[in-house]
């Protein structure tokens, strides 16, 4: 039998294809099911209806069944991917930073593109347009609404704000400091007269909690007639912050990692309407991220942590 150079690269090219073939059944062998997790900014329906699409773009993608998760809050988030029990996550950028600086094996592979270009967005104080509230000073003894103890935008950055500010100390300049549980709740309890002043995220003015719940008229006054953007009003805005991640257990398979990072860059081109239906129409894509790209946000909150072991002192 003659053996020429066409056969060898038939060969070749015949034990490529199966060995990468071998590959991508490794993966889908050891992992049939993926779970990718995500916390609420709004209502449970509302991230079900938002994510599902999305999430079943990637089952189609990836060529395994991916389970979407609605943890309550950030620290089930980490303790999941902690445990194991979830491969992807959706994080804020604190949240990211606490699961490393806790040991939780968890790589950054991308975060969101705004619609302008950007990949930031800021924490903002809101008050009620109609109150008489223009700054922090004129807030001492009034209540202020937070998100989350692990929420970037609804915690850490507000409280870091508020120590350059000369407030070390939220509990003790505020009359009471309310952890809502989400972004939509901080606004609602700002809107109805719980907080007097509330933490929140905000990228632009079309680009925020408020302005989608200002979309979907969540928002009423007193007589029942809807609220509108002017009813509130910033009364400071932190440094630009980098989006939050998604992220991927440390210990996956490369292949899948390749796999789940190629997915969600391929999203808003091979699944528009899937991704259109996640971003509300305010993202225009996925930017490509790495875990060092939120060193900045570890040494932030450090710097948080300092503040509270130093008040308890």
């Amino acid at each position: 039998m003659t053996i020429d150079r066409r056969s060898i690269l038939l060969a070749a090219a015949t034990l490529a294809f199966t060995g990468s073939t071998a590959l991508a059944q490794d993966y889908k062998a050891k992992y049939p099911e993926l779970t990718f997790a995500v916390v609420p900014a709004e209502n449970a329906s509302g991230v079900t209806e938002r994510w599902t699409p999305f999430v079943a773009y990637l089952s189609k993608e990836l060529g395994v069944k991916v389970n979407l998760r609605i943890a309550n809050d950030y620290a089930a988030v980490i303790e999941g991917q902690r445990a194991g029990n979830i491969q992807i996550a959706s994080y804020g950028s604190a949240s990211f930073a606490r699961a490393r600086l806790t040991g939780v094996k968890t790589d950054a592979f991308a975060n969101d593109i705004n619609a302008d270009g950007s990949t930031g967005y800021y924490s903002v104080f809101f008050v009620k347009a109609a109150s008489p509230y223009t700054s922090i000073d004129g807030l001492k003894g009034k209540n202020l609404g937070l998100v989350d103890p692990n929420s970037t935008s609804g915690n850490n950055v507000p409280r870091f704000e508020l120590d350059k500010m000369g407030i070390s100390d939220a509990e003790a300049y505020f009359g009471k400091v309310v952890f809502t549980g989400s972004h939509e709740n901080a606004v609602l309890a700002l809107a109805q007269g719980t907080v007097d002043v509330a933490a929140n995220q905000w990228t632009n003015d079309d680009d925020s909690t408020l302005q989608q719940m200002l979309h979907k008229g969540m928002l009423k006054n007193s007589d029942g007639s809807a609220m509108k953007k002017d009813d509130f009003r910033i009364i400071h805005k932190s440094a630009p912050i980098i989006n939050g991640p998604y992220a991927y257990n440390s210990d996956l398979p490369e292949d899948l990692k390749a796999a789940i990072a190629k997915a969600f860059m391929d999203a808003p081109t091979k699944d528009k309407a899937a991704f259109d239906r996640l971003s509300d129409g305010q993202k225009k894509g996925f930017h490509a991220a790495t875990t060092k790209d939120w060193d900045g946000t570890i040494e932030l909150i450090k710097f948080v942590d300092a503040l509270r072991k130093k008040k308890a002192s």
